[in-house]
């Protein structure tokens, strides 16, 4: 048997088999198959979720890296049906050359996308939804190996839950999307006090078509990131400044400095405001995918909440206090964004405007102290997480927090009746399938938010 990891290394399984379809027909048996033996199905995308949604535990893992690339486009309409397997650096790459983009992306573009919409994954925009909201239709093949295609006006309920469907419905093998023509984006960045930045973030997050900050918990300095879209040329960071900043800077000096606090905890204090002092100003412009991502080889923990906006103030000084009397410092900054209200029953943006904050620790220093801290004070205000992310809570805590979560688990148990695409963290977070057997377990597939 083969072991599967996810990035983070906060999750695993040991899948019995791993199948990599070059078609649907060939995913569709394999499902078929695996039902019949009593087996689970999961599809395997790049594992960079943190959380253990990702895992096949014990049972049959269904390998997309073959099934990539755009099958279909039309540029004046902007919809383009791309295969599920297909990593997003490699869509933004494809949907460059045929002059379209993504309205809106997250800074990381390792995951495919399906598994991005299936997560909840979003970028930053007051203005924007997540993701899934730039989805217009989606094929999926179900439980019994048939073929299902929804949209707004063809199996309506199915699409509102299965653009953020946590892989519990089916496994998706096309999205449809709706991309915008290509453009170029303006990026402003510079420091600016937590104290300042906390007061007009509104204001910010209105007059901006992409904002977001993040903030050392140690120090009381922030890097504001502002981004437009610009009608000019391209003005790039040059190639040198570019390496230094973002390769030399971003990854390698900040991984010694995570190295060094990991080794000398006394240190990561010091070190953070070293850090948030040495943030600098800097401007630009680039192809919209260009901007909204960014190269990530630090390894790190997350967890996420998505809050209403107007909580975010309290939240952040609540956060603040804590942090200041953690007994295990926190070397990696907190990151923070908004996006629109949507309709998908699962999104953590679902029917409110939100800002979502993201808490980190470098891989391998103890953090649960400060992810519990976290999560209480983000559950106070109605907090949802990210799917993607690590976080504790379960069934019975989420149905209060989504409107349509019994409406979810409805649909599932009606698809999937015996449980074929569970896994441990979906037995968790929705509670078992109805007539299913108990998920088997898999080494390490059984914790939820992966090791603290």
């Amino acid at each position: 048997m083969q072991r599967w990891t996810n990035w983070a290394r906060t999750a695993t399984g040991t899948p019995s088999s791993v199948l990599a379809p070059r078609d649907t027909a060939e995913a569709a048996a394999a499902i078929r198959e695996a039902a019949a033996a009593g087996r689970t199905v999961r599809p395997l995308g790049t594992g960079h979720s943190f959380s253990s949604i990702g895992s096949p535990g014990t049972g049959c893992a269904l390998d997309l890296s073959h099934w990539t690339g755009i099958v279909r486009a039309e540029p004046d309409t902007g919809l383009v049906t791309v295969r599920a397997g297909t990593p997003l650096h490699q869509l933004n790459a494809e949907l460059d050359g045929l002059g379209l983009a993504m309205a809106n992306l997250g800074d990381i573009d390792q995951q495919t996308i399906s598994g991005a919409i299936s997560t909840g994954t979003h970028g930053t925009g007051a203005g924007l939804g997540g993701l899934a909201t730039q989805v217009e239709a989606l094929d999926l093949l179900l439980a019994d190996g048939s073929e299902r295609h929804c949209s707004a006006t063809e199996h309506p309920e199915l699409f509102a839950a299965a653009r953020v469907g946590l892989g519990a419905l089916g496994v998706i093998t096309s999205v449809t999307l709706r991309c915008v023509p290509a453009f170029t984006l303006a990026a402003e960045e510079h420091p600016a006090p937590l104290d300042e930045v906390l007061e007009r973030f509104d204001q910010l997050a209105a007059d901006h078509d992409h904002v977001e900050f993040y903030w050392f918990p140690h120090s009381s300095n922030t890097l504001v990131k502002r981004n437009d879209r610009h009608d000019g040329p391209p003005r790039p960071l040059h190639p040198v400044r570019h390496f230094l900043e973002y390769e030399v800077l971003e990854n390698r000096l900040f991984g010694a400095v995570c190295k060094l606090g990991r080794a000398v905890p006394a240190l990561v204090r010091p070190l953070n405001r070293i850090c948030a002092a040495t943030w600098s100003a800097r401007s630009y412009s680039d192809a919209s995918h260009r901007v909204f991502t960014t190269p990530r080889t630090v390894r790190f923990v997350e967890s996420e909440y998505a809050i209403p906006q107007e909580s975010l103030r309290d939240v952040l000084r609540e956060l603040r206090t804590v942090a200041r009397d953690l007994a295990d410092p926190v070397v990696f900054p907190v990151e923070v964004r908004v996006a629109a209200a949507d309709d998908i029953w699962l999104s953590t943006a679902y029917q409110r405007p939100t800002a979502y904050i993201a808490i980190h620790q470098f891989q391998g220093m103890p953090h649960r102290r400060w992810f519990d801290a976290f999560e209480d004070i983000a559950g106070a205000v109605g907090g949802r997480p990210h799917w993607g992310k690590v976080h504790r809570l379960d069934a019975a805590a989420l149905r209060e927090r989504y409107p349509r979560f019994d409406d979810f688990r409805r649909l599932r148990a009606e698809l999937d009746p015996d449980g074929v695409f569970r896994n441990t963290y979906l037995d968790h977070v929705l509670g078992p399938v109805d007539n299913s057997p108990t998920c088997p377990q898999a080494e390490g597939g059984n914790r939820v938010s992966g090791p603290r």
